[in-house]
C-alpha cells in the first residue's frame, strides 16, 4: 500500500461507497486513514451521538471536508443521551467551512440561538429542519440573512415558525429554488405572496397545511385578496405539490397554476376549492407535464361541498388529453371510499387520457367508474408498464383476466379490490408475463392463487379495513 500512487489510493477509497466498509478500510493503515479523512464529504449521524457535542467535535475534527450532513434523531428517547444542542451546531459552524448542506431532523433540542450560529455557514445553499419546534421565524431570518447562497430550504413541522420577514428576504435575494413547506401551523397560503421575484426563480414547491389545525382568519383572506393585484411568474417552476390548500377563483394558488408553463411534474391532494377551469387553465399552459397526480374530496368528505358542490369532472381530464401529450404517469384518488363520488371524473374521462397520450403509470384509488370496460381499453395502451388499482370494485376477473394481453405491463398492483379472484389470475400463472405483482388485502385472492403469477410476487392479507 505504501508504493501505490496517491491518485489510485483516493480512486480505491472512492469506489467503497458503504459507510461501515469504508471505516473498516481506514483503520487497516494510517494511510487509508488519513486519505479517507480528506476525502470522506457527507456523514450521517443521530441516537447515537453520546455525549452529542463531544462527539459531533471528534467527528468534525476527524472529516475537516464535510460538505454535507445529516443529524437525525429519530427513534430518540432520554436513555439514550442527551440530544445535539445549540451548543453542537456552533461546533458544526466552526468546524465545518465548507458546510453546504444540512439536515436536522428530530433534533428538538435546538432553538433559534443554535440556528443563528450557522449563518456564519457562507457556502450552505441548502437546509432541511423536520420537525423543529423551538425554531421559530426569527431563527430563520436570522439564518438566511447570512447564508445568502441558499437554494434549498425544507420546513417540515416546525410549528412555530410564521412566514413573514424570512420569506420577504428571500423574495429579495432571488436565489431559492426548491422550497418545501409541509404542515408549519403558522404560514398559510397568503404568506407565500411575500417570495415576491423569488417566483420567477422557484422549480420546485411543497406546501402542505396541516388539515387537522386549519382555520381561516380575517387577515388571510386579506392576504389571498392581494394576489389577484400581483403578476406571479412561475416560468422555472418543474415540480409543484399542493396538499389541504384552498384554492381562490382567480387568486392566491389559481395564479400559480396559470402560470407554470415549463411544468413536470404537479401533485394535488384535497385542495378545496379546485375546479374545472384552474386544470384546464394548466393544460393549456404546461405543454411540457409529464406526471399529474389528483387527490380530490369524495362526496360527503368534507362539509364545505355539501353546500357549495365544487368537483372536478371529465373536462379536466380531457383538457389535459388533449394539451399534454408528454403525460406519461397519472393517479387519481378519491378520499373516502365509503362515500364514492358519483358526479366526478367518469370511464369517459379516465379513457381520453388512456387513448390520446403515452401513459406508462397509471394508479386509480377508489374511482368507482374504472370497471372491466376500462381494462378492455387499456388493451390499447401500448406505454403503459405500472398498473395500480386500488379499491376498485367494479374490476372483476373477466377485467383482470385481460392484464396478460397488454402489451408492455410490467408491473401490477391490486389492493382493497372485493370483486377480483384467484381465478382472474389464473391466466398469468406460469406465464412469466409481469416482472411484480403485488396483492394486499383482496379477500377474494389468496397466497395460494398469486404464486408464479409473477417474476416477483408479494402477498399481504389484512381484512381489518372491512370491519
Amino acid at each position: 500500500m505504501d508504493y501505490l500512487p496517491d491518485q489510485l489510493v483516493w480512486e480505491i477509497l472512492d469506489r467503497i461507497k458503504k459507510t461501515a466498509d469504508r471505516n473498516s478500510v481506514s483503520l487497516t493503515c494510517k494511510r487509508l486513514h488519513k486519505v479517507d479523512s480528506e476525502q470522506r464529504k457527507f456523514i450521517r449521524v443521530g441516537c447515537g451521538l453520546d455525549p452529542a457535542t463531544e462527539s459531533l467535535n471528534s467527528v468534525c475534527n476527524r472529516f475537516p471536508y464535510l460538505e454535507k450532513v445529516e443529524i437525525i434523531y429519530s427513534g430518540w428517547m432520554s436513555k439514550l443521551g442527551k440530544q445535539l444542542d445549540d451548543q453542537g451546531l456552533r461546533v458544526l459552524s466552526n468546524n465545518c467551512p465548507l458546510l453546504d448542506d444540512l439536515t436536522l431532523s428530530y433534533c428538538t433540542f435546538i432553538t433559534d440561538g443554535g440556528l443563528s450560529s450557522l449563518a456564519s455557514c457562507s457556502k450552505l445553499s441548502a437546509l432541511r429542519l423536520n420537525f423543529s419546534p423551538r425554531i421559530t421565524g426569527c431563527g430563520i431570518i436570522s439564518l438566511v440573512m447570512g447564508c445568502k447562497k441558499l437554494t434549498v430550504l425544507h420546513l417540515v413541522r416546525c410549528l412555530n415558525v410564521s412566514g413573514v420577514e424570512w420569506l420577504e428576504y428571500l423574495g429579495k435575494l432571488e436565489t431559492l429554488e426548491d422550497l418545501c413547506i409541509k404542515n408549519c401551523r403558522a404560514i398559510g397560503e397568503g404568506d407565500l405572496i411575500k417570495l415576491g421575484p423569488t417566483w420567477r426563480k422557484l422549480k420546485q414547491l411543497q406546501f402542505e397545511v396541516d388539515a387537522n389545525y386549519r382555520y381561516m382568519k380575517f387577515y388571510d383572506r386579506l392576504a389571498i385578496d392581494r394576489w389577484q393585484k400581483q403578476w406571479i411568474p412561475c416560468s422555472s417552476m418543474l415540480e409543484l405539490s399542493l396538499v389541504n390548500c384552498i384554492i381562490s377563483p382567480g387568486r392566491g394558488l389559481a395564479c400559480v397554476l396559470g402560470k407554470c408553463t415549463n411544468l413536470e411534474k404537479i401533485h394535488l391532494d384535497m385542495c378545496v376549492g379546485l375546479r374545472d377551469a384552474d386544470i384546464v387553465c394548466l393544460a393549456h399552459k404546461s405543454k411540457n407535464l409529464r406526471s399529474i397526480s389528483l387527490r380530490v374530496p369524495s362526496d360527503f368528505s368534507l362539509p364545505l361541498l355539501m353546500n357549495n358542490p365544487l368537483r372536478l369532472t371529465d373536462e379536466s381530464l380531457k383538457a389535459l388529453a388533449q394539451s399534454c401529450s408528454l403525460l406519461d404517469s397519472v393517479r387519481l384518488s378519491f378520499s373516502d371510499g365509503e362515500f364514492p363520488s358519483l358526479s366526478s371524473f367518469t370511464l369517459d374521462g379516465i379513457l381520453a387520457l388512456i387513448q390520446m397520450c403515452p401513459i406508462k403509470e397509471l394508479a386509480l384509488d377508489h374511482v368507482y367508474s374504472f370497471n372491466d370496460f376500462g381494462m378492455e381499453a387499456l388493451r390499447s395502451a401500448k406505454y403503459l408498464e405500472i398498473l395500480e388499482l386500488v379499491g376498485c370494485q367494479e374490476v372483476t376477473d373477466e377485467g383482470i383476466q385481460l392484464v396478460g394481453q397488454f402489451q408492455q405491463l410490467r408491473v401490477l398492483q391490486l389492493r382493497k379490490c372485493l370483486g377480483i379472484t384467484d381465478d382472474g389470475l389464473k391466466p398469468l400463472v406460469g406465464a412469466c408475463k409481469l416482472e411484480m405483482l403485488v396483492v394486499e388485502d383482496c379477500p377474494q385472492i389468496s397466497e395460494r392463487g398469486v404464486q408464479g403469477a409473477a417474476k416477483s410476487v408479494t402477498f399481504r392479507q389484512d381484512l381489518l379495513w372491512m370491519c
